[in-house]
């Protein structure tokens, strides 16, 4: 695909925003083979293009369907996600509003649509010459589904407008840097050499913050493990486990490795690491990842929730749980998110969470202690999880978290999404109490 013209981009952003919307594929999976062999300028706007228009989709196709007199055929559907994207270009980019318009009209052609032509110039014209009306709704406003502002809204109404206007803003990119490596000083002072402007971050101790994001391969010391691409977020795990030579510690979600290689970083005399998965081919991400840094774990491809499957009998010290969820603390860095998650899939995962989590239960050792995290900002799939899991189980006692970031709910610390830039993360932790073993 390399040297794909304009109007040819176009087609494949258009192409990969159709089936997002109506074929249910997540951007994360189509999106890369389509970047392959592409200029890096391509690459870059093909990137911004579909992620712009998953961001802006709800607003954007309100702002269309007014315009549109009636339905567009079948057999030209994709054109939907072509105007959606030139709405994208002319609302949302620097592109020159004439060429977003022209090249529009030309990718309808190459998709075949030589009739409807005049269409797409027609609504693209008028959208440039009207501006864009008021949004009627919250929903259209922020560009999100209407049940999950309502859901939002429920749960945070005192937060959920500042969410909302966070998700639809680019994440920054977060790395931690490896303490056998560097530290702090030493860290900024590396990337500053390699022409990178960073800030220390406001959570977690290891935790920079690039003023730019940039391709991996412009960190310095990046494929020897002395850097690691993670959200600030997701870092504070290792400080909730508190750590020891001599322990035993589950990952129990693991893939793609992201936090396995902070816990043996964090503590690299632990007794044994074992990495679970139910996804072995995510168990390569593991293994690339561990071995970049340097470090190594017993990687095992088991659903958690099946500890005999798995389990050799012999209890953990330490277990984290990063369950599987809704994602909607991440939504900034996969818009797709709005498009692909429905309001039926909370209920699902919840149910799999707590399976999960009565199920890891089962490995800790007495005095042992548990971190349940979600990237999600839904009280459905976090308070409530560790509410109904604690009215179940008089061996359980919540530890409260006393680090000073995020909003205390009762039942563990929920981080809102972009508050200190970081993502929307709830964490809970549990020890399995000898006093009240049954």
């Amino acid at each position: 695909m390399s040297g794909v013209t304009g109007g040819s981009l176009r087609a494949t952003a258009t192409r990969i925003i159709h089936q997002v919307v109506h074929s249910g594929q997540s951007l994360g999976q189509i999106l890369p083979p389509a970047l392959e062999g592409l200029p890096a300028d391509e690459r870059g706007r093909l990137q911004d293009w579909c992620f712009g228009s998953c961001r802006w989709w709800h607003r954007l196709n309100a702002e269309l369907q007014q315009r549109l007199h009636k339905p567009l055929p079948k057999r030209h559907a994709q054109l939907e996600s072509l105007l959606i994207l030139g709405l994208y270009q002319l609302r949302h980019t620097r592109i020159a509003p004439h060429a977003a318009i022209h090249q529009s009209v030309e990718t309808a052609r190459e998709l075949g649509a030589h009739q409807l032509t005049g269409l797409v110039n027609g609504i693209l014209r008028k959208s440039l010459r009207d501006g864009e009306s008021e949004p009627v709704t919250d929903a259209i406003r922020y560009s999100h589904p209407e049940w999950l502002v309502a859901k939002l809204s429920a749960n945070w109404p005192e937060h959920w407008q500042a969410m909302l206007e966070a998700n639809n803003r680019r994440a920054p990119m977060s790395l931690r840097y490896h303490t056998g490596h560097h530290d702090q000083a030493s860290a900024l002072a590396a990337l500053a050499d390699a022409g990178l402007s960073a800030q220390p971050g406001q959570l977690a101790p290891h935790a920079l913050q690039l003023d730019e994001a940039c391709p991996v391969e412009r960190i310095p010391g990046f494929a020897e493990g002395h850097f690691s691409v993670q959200d600030e977020a997701a870092q504070l795990c290792t400080q909730l486990l508190e750590l020891a030579p001599g322990q035993r510690v589950l990952d129990a979600c693991a893939a793609p490795g992201g936090k396995t290689g902070a816990i043996l970083e964090h503590e690299p005399d632990l007794t044994e690491v074992v990495a679970l998965d139910s996804d072995r081919d995510r168990l390569g991400r593991i293994t690339e990842n561990l071995e970049r840094i340097g470090a190594g774990a017993r990687l095992v491809a088991a659903d958690a929730g099946d500890p005999d499957a798995w389990w050799d009998g012999t209890a953990f010290d330490r277990i984290l749980l990063d369950a599987p969820c809704s994602g909607t603390g991440v939504i900034r860095r996969h818009p797709d998110i709005k498009l692909l998650r429905r309001e039926t899939d909370i209920r699902e995962l919840a149910d799999t969470q707590l399976r999960l989590l009565e199920a890891c239960w089962q490995t800790l050792a007495i005095g042992g202690r548990l971190v349940y995290a979600t990237c999600s900002v839904l009280q459905q799939e976090n308070a409530r999880i560790i509410q109904r899991f604690i009215n179940g189980h008089m061996d359980a006692q919540l530890v409260p978290i006393t680090l000073d970031w995020g909003i205390e709910t009762g039942y563990g610390r929920q981080l809102i999404t972009g508050e200190r830039e970081q993502d929307g993360f709830f964490y809970a932790c549990l020890e399995k109490n000898p006093a009240h073993w049954v």
